[in-house]
């Protein structure tokens, strides 16, 4: 019940961060570059929009742009307005025209706007201010327009105009724009929507459509062409005629700035190495308006109920999984929540992508860690534990690779099989309390614990006060009857130092019988599928373990199998003839005394 608890409240972590994350925007560059290439709709510029740009060529012919008289766009207007039949739908003037300077060319230009649908560009100075909301509160309003510079008089009494303001984002790109903005209580709409507004007229709709826009009046549009793709012609070409004025019947044509000299070139979203001139983004955003290619940011309360739903649930989830199930589950939510942002923004609403990939990405990163390296801490701590009731080197094998599986069943292989029990131990339990036996009982088998294994030996079992080992198995061992022989001594060593220190601890002794045979046994799980004990059976297991009942106190009895294999190397003397127990005939058994120095 606590580690549930545990889990329910731990999951709460990752929802918390992600709120967070998506309210404090703290990696906006990353953010909108991503949200700017899911959110693309790159679908080809519209044929009715076109650009007649003020570029190098045109320069070059008719000199400085500053020099030049506005008898070149009353010409411009003019020759497009001739034939009414061919004449474009509107024209835009991304230019600003605010005072007065030439008489005679104002008033050209003033007619010439006056037989045709112009809409020109203002220009809102914003300046940042503090002011008082409806409850007295104070805010510092960023976008407060200070004043407005609009056509001279007598070009705004007979064109529209619209702020040509490109509204640039905190990484520098351009992504949104306004409908319109307020000065001195009055309405002002934007350049792009003046444009648009002018065409839906022309082409007999009774109004334009008004996108939504969030509390600031922004929207986000979406760019259909990258830089250069709309059709956009040089000025001079138009002018002398190399163009034909009934390439523009019906469009809108937008005029403006096409050469890096009038530094208005901005970052696109959509194209961030190369600059995008501004009457390119006004075409963008007017191409927007006409398909309904503009977004609102999805209320962010909504978002983040869902979103925290799914984190939660999924983290829940995943604490129940393994790894490549979290792991496949957060590549399928990752894949939903861009498509949910593909589908809503072609519905009018965008939403934030990467917090929501990130925060799976943790989730996934944390259950590596928890459920890899932690798993592996788990892992050897239980494995740890396993040793001590089963053979340490059948443990290590199953942790190594895997190469030993637990299945009923066995392989016939020879072994050496050595059985050591205490002598003495029954009458001296008697005379103590139960927790001295214990703890000298717990002390002598550690010494024959450690005896086996110091001899790369396997534990097989404790019998009582009784300690079976085999050597060769589960896996090869060389030389493995001299190293059982070896480990009998290093018990028989120890016993006498054990010995020693209950006598005088006690007043009481114990000592120990020991057997060791050697040959072919039965090796495998001996049991049932929930219950399974590796142990060796047979005839070599039997007679090692009738040697130790056989054994007096603090001798070592070898089969004549086991006096042979190592003969060269131990001193030994006869016993003689045994009859043992199961035994059809007697065993010549050997009495071992030590091994033979080098």
């Amino acid at each position: 019940m606590k580690k549930n608890l545990k889990q329910i409240w731990i999951a709460f972590i990752p929802v918390i961060i992600f709120i967070l994350s998506v309210l404090l925007m703290p990696f906006y560059s990353i953010e909108a570059r991503l949200s700017d290439a899911l959110y693309a709709q790159l679908n080809g510029t519209n044929r009715h929009i076109k650009l007649i740009t003020v570029d190098e060529e045109t320069l070059a012919e008719y000199g400085d742009f500053t020099s030049w008289s506005r008898e070149k766009s009353a010409e411009l207007i003019e020759l497009l307005y001739e034939d009414k039949e061919l004449a474009p739908a509107v024209v835009g003037m991304d230019f600003l025209f605010v005072s007065e300077a030439d008489e005679e060319a104002d008033d050209r230009l003033v007619k010439a706007c006056n037989t045709g649908n112009v809409v020109f560009a203002s220009n809102l100075v914003y300046r940042g201010m503090t002011k008082q909301d409806e409850e007295g509160a104070r805010y510092f309003d960023s976008w407060n327009v200070e004043m407005i510079e609009e056509p001279f008089e007598a070009l705004s009494e007979v064109t529209e105009s619209g702020f040509a303001n490109v509204h640039i984002a905190e990484d520098g790109c351009v992504r949104y724009t306004k409908v319109a903005d307020s000065f001195e209580g009055a309405s002002k709409g934007s350049f792009a929507y003046r444009v648009y507004e002018s065409y839906a007229q022309a082409q007999g709709l009774v109004k334009a459509d008004i996108p939504k826009s969030d509390s600031k009046g922004k929207f986000t549009f979406f760019y259909s062409g990258e830089n250069g793709e709309y059709a956009h012609f040089s000025m001079k070409d138009v002018l002398d005629g190399t163009i034909p004025k009934e390439e523009f019947r019906d469009c809108i044509v937008l005029v403006g700035a096409y050469a890096p000299g009038f530094q208005d070139a901005y970052v696109s979203a959509i194209e961030r190495g190369t600059p995008m001139y501004g009457v390119e983004i006004h075409a963008n955003i007017i191409q927007a308006l006409m398909e309904g290619k503009t977004a609102v940011a999805l209320p962010v309360w909504i978002y983040l109920l869902i979103g925290a739903i799914i984190v939660y649930a999924y983290f829940l989830l995943a604490q129940r999984q393994k790894l490549i199930p979290v792991i496949l589950e957060a590549i399928a939510l990752s894949g939903i929540h861009m498509a949910a942002g593909r589908i809503l923004a072609k519905n009018g609403y965008t939403m934030p992508q990467l917090y929501f990939l990130l925060i799976l990405f943790f989730i996934v990163i944390y259950f590596i860690i928890e459920k890899y390296f932690m798993e592996r801490f788990r892992r050897r701590k239980v494995l740890s534990t396993f040793k001590k009731y089963v053979a340490p080197q059948i443990v290590d094998k199953l942790a190594k690779d895997g190469e030993f599986t637990l299945k009923l069943g066995g392989e016939k292989r020879s072994i050496a099989v050595l059985f050591v029990d205490i002598r003495g131990f029954t009458p001296m339990s008697e005379s103590l309390q139960p927790e001295e036996v214990v703890s000298i009982l717990n002390e002598y088998l550690a010494l024959t614990t450690a005896s086996v294994l110091g001899n790369e030996g396997t534990l097989d079992k404790f019998i009582g006060d009784a300690t079976m080992a085999v050597f060769n198995a589960p896996f090869d061992l060389d030389d493995y009857v001299y190293k059982a022989i070896l480990t009998a001594l290093a018990i028989r060593d120890g016993s006498d130092k054990l010995a020693e220190r209950l006598q005088e601890q006690f007043g009481k002794t114990i000592s120990y019988g020991i057997g060791v045979n050697f040959g072919e046994a039965v090796v495998g799980n001996i049991g049932c599928e929930f219950r399974m004990d590796y142990t060796a059976i047979g005839d070599t297991v039997n007679t090692a373990a009738r040697l130790e009942s056989r054994a007096k106190a603090g001798e070592i009895l070898i089969s004549e199998a086991v006096y042979h294999e190592v003969e060269s190397r131990i001193t030994a003397e006869p016993v003689g003839e045994m009859e043992l127990k199961g035994k059809s005939k007697p065993v010549k058994v050997y009495r071992l005394i030590d091994i033979k120095e080098n």
